[in-house]
């Protein structure tokens, strides 16, 4: 008898203990899906209503333990599994949802650019650390970038404790020369004008290394808007793999004009070469659309802004490394192509083709293939983007949401807050909408010109079409005007 009382109590015990827990996590479950603001009302009344039910099924078949004969003992029992369970996965989904806050705060919210400044000397020099080069002649050019190039001279200073020899070049291109010539032992300059050396120095890349660099981060500042109301989204493709917080050129950029009560999306792409004036920059000089890039993401976007006379409110930049692990996280995309052409080391057909990542990235770089060259390289960057949208629409990928989004954390940047795309999240997920997406690519004819970024070195560039342009200012403008 007394083993009988015993066994009573500690399973009612256990039985109480077992239960505060469910109901314990069952709360948390429930406060931690209202507060991420991603989850619908009428889901959460569900879910609720739900939590509830279990902790009223528990109560029942753990009633001995509250002092109740509703089900026996073995109905006991039965509880403890069934709440272990509950608890286990309710658990789990408070992990997850956690990660998924994590990362929405991780990739938005970006309010700051990098400027990457670089200490740059011939690949047989034998100076292996800043501080072997405090002899040395530095070359800095007087055009561009002269605040940084400021800064960056000041830390040098403080690394190698005296004052450094500067000996000045006009331009860029001027600098790079006098250090393969042998008139400068180290250049100094913007990681980000690596690019437009190259374009001009053939192989200068492969003739010098990186001695020393130095990260100056500035703040962005870009004005806030409403998701719930018509927005453009500025989506920069950088010409580099790695790390997507320095300043880069974007050899990708395509405005997405979205309507959330339309669900209508229209996708411009903007040719890299397009010869334009970079406000607060370049002046009346023109430069490449790609180079704007090099002086932040903000002035590709006033830059674009200027061509299409829109205001652009967010912007998300990815790499190439990037577009390779989103389409591979979201399990390949479908993308259309105008024309059948091998690039890459792929064959792609004319039609519907599904797409890995390194499959999309050789479509969305080739330009050779294709008689309209880098005016179809574009169309082609806007079907692999609509490919990727198409797939983020489609229902089942909510049950992948969390895995993609703790693929591609580190490949994208945004300045829309987390808040901001959890409210959008909370949009789609409500209405469940489908999304009609159309596309429209500027055009333009080519030409060689001197460009602000390189001096007088000339660059081919494009001419914007203006009729074009003003036919896609116009198609963006009634997107977003539109109830």
């Amino acid at each position: 008898m007394g083993y009988y009382l015993t066994r009573r109590k500690r399973d009612s015990i256990i039985g109480k203990m077992i239960f505060l827990l469910q109901v314990i996590i069952s709360v948390g479950f429930a406060a931690i899906l209202w507060k991420s603001g991603m989850i619908p009302k009428q889901f959460l009344i569900v879910t609720v209503i739900v939590l509830l039910a279990l902790l009223g099924v528990i109560f029942i078949l753990l009633g001995e333990a509250f002092g109740y004969q509703f089900a026996g003992r073995k109905g006991n029992i039965t509880g403890v599994v069934i709440s272990v369970l509950v608890n286990l996965i309710l658990g789990i989904g408070i992990i997850y949802l956690a990660k998924t806050d994590a990362v929405l705060k991780n990739v938005g919210g970006a309010t700051h650019k990098i400027d990457n400044m670089v200490v740059v000397v011939k690949n047989d020099d034998p100076a292996e650390k800043i501080e072997d080069a405090k002899n040395y002649r530095f070359g800095c050019q007087t055009t561009l970038d002269q605040d940084n190039n400021g800064l960056m001279v000041k830390d040098i200073e403080a690394k190698v404790g005296r004052e450094i020899k500067l000996i000045e070049s006009e331009t860029l291109i001027d600098e790079a020369e006098a250090l393969l010539d042998g008139r400068i032992e180290a250049a100094i300059y913007n990681e980000a004008y690596g690019s437009v050396i190259e374009e001009a120095v053939e192989g200068y890349s492969d003739q010098v290394r990186v001695l020393y660099q130095y990260g100056i981060e500035t703040e962005i500042e870009i004005e806030e808007t409403n998701i719930e109301k018509s927005f453009n989204i500025y989506i920069s493709g950088i010409d580099v793999a790695g790390s997507i917080t320095k300043n880069s050129r974007s050899d990708v950029n395509i405005i997405m004009t979205v309507n959330p009560s339309t669900k209508k999306i229209l996708l411009t792409t903007t040719p890299r070469d397009y010869y334009v004036q970079i406000p607060e920059i370049s002046g009346e000089a023109r430069d490449k659309l790609t180079h704007a890039g090099i002086y932040g993401v903000d002035r590709s976007m006033a830059t674009l802004e200027n061509i299409y006379d829109i205001d652009i409110s967010y912007f998300a930049r990815v790499n190439f490394t990037s577009l390779i692990t989103i389409v591979d996280a979201l399990g390949g995309v479908d993308v259309e192509s105008e024309y059948a052409f091998e690039a890459g080391g792929y064959s792609f057909e004319k039609g519907m083709n599904h797409l890995n990542g390194e499959q999309a990235l050789a479509f969305a770089r080739e330009r050779h293939s294709f008689k309209d060259g880098d005016n179809q390289r574009g169309k082609n960057q806007e079907a692999i983007l609509k490919g990727i949208l198409d797939r983020i629409m489609f229902p089942d990928i909510l049950f992948q949401a969390n895995d993609i989004l703790n693929h591609v954390a580190d490949c994208v940047e945004t300045n829309m807050t987390r808040d901001e795309m959890a409210k959008f999240i909370n949009m789609q997920l409500s209405e469940r909408a489908s999304w009609e997406i159309e596309t429209a690519a500027a055009t333009g004819s080519g030409d060689k010109q001197a460009c602000f970024s390189s001096g007088s070195q000339q660059l081919y560039v494009m001419w914007p079409d203006e009729a074009v342009v003003s036919d896609i200012s116009r198609r963006m403008k009634k997107v977003e005007g539109e109830n």
